[in-house]
């Protein structure tokens, strides 16, 4: 795969108007356990959507489906309007997308820069080409407007949450990404570290990529989203742009799988 060094290149939208990412039909289940039932979903490129629902909903079932962690036991995938199968991260990656999870999977003992090219290393002749992950490293980090680290050659463990939150953002759109996938990045973080992450998720929509947060905070999601998700046990029971919501819709979406303050007028699924 090509490598890109920095940000600045945007997507784009997908072809003809479709969303970058479509599902339709997901389904999965594990033994007796039905994960996700008949879930469709729309991914527009340069444009965030939250994906809302209480534990258990499906959520991280659902990203890992898209993720190539987990195969869909039923269901289509169309990524830039074409039908795809993702049966393995690496099909994932080779599409375009890449997931921050909420571990980051960051190495501690390393630098940002081993960090941002940790199994994917850049080679010159004999040795590691350290000067050429460096300056690419720098541009992307550059291109994200991420300016709070004093070096990119300091250990990621003198780093505070949201700059190590901005390295595995940075880590995951260095590779021709598309679309990201973040779940709870602003987990456990303080009130000027989460403003951080969320700015640098404006600035991923703003270079055309599509993202999609896994958030229970709703006011970073009000803050940053364009369209909302709701699944509540395994159905996606509510799905359209973020001016059909407000926070007590989302909650009632979350909690009861309807609402009667007013319905979503792209509502995929019934309630249980």
């Amino acid at each position: 795969m090509t490598v890109s060094a920095s940000v600045g290149e945007s997507a784009g939208p997908a072809a003809s108007g479709e969303p970058l990412l479509k599902l339709r039909g997901i389904s999965k289940h594990f033994g007796a356990v039905q994960a996700l039932y008949q879930v469709d979903l729309d991914l527009p490129a340069a444009t965030v959507t939250a994906l809302c629902g209480d534990n258990g909903a499906g959520k991280s079932c659902l990203t890992k489906t898209i993720a190539g962690i987990y195969q869909a036991d039923e269901g289509e995938i169309f990524f830039e309007g074409s039908q795809v199968h993702i049966r393995s991260p690496k099909d994932s990656a080779a599409l375009g997308i890449e997931t921050v999870y909420q571990d980051l999977a960051l190495a501690d003992n390393l630098d940002i820069v081993q960090n941002m090219f940790l199994g994917r290393e850049r080679k010159g002749r004999f040795f590691l080409d350290e000067d050429d992950m460096e300056t690419a490293a720098a541009e992307t980090l550059a291109g994200l407007r991420v300016t709070t680290v004093r070096s990119i050659r300091q250990p990621v463990a003198t780093l505070s949450g949201g700059q190590r939150q901005a390295v595995a953002v940075a880590k995951a759109v260095m590779w021709n990404s598309k679309l990201v996938l973040l779940d709870e990045p602003t987990a456990a973080l303080g009130v000027a570290q989460t403003q951080m992450v969320l700015e640098l998720i404006r600035r991923l929509k703003d270079h055309g990529l599509a993202v999609m947060v896994i958030s229970h905070n709703l006011n970073d999601v009000f803050e940053v989203a364009d369209r909302i998700a709701v699944l509540r046990l395994g159905r996606m029971v509510a799905q359209d742009n973020i001016s059909a919501f407000d926070r007590e819709t989302v909650v009632d979406y979350m909690t009861s799988g309807g609402s009667n303050r007013g319905v979503p007028a792209v509502a995929t699924q019934a309630a249980l």
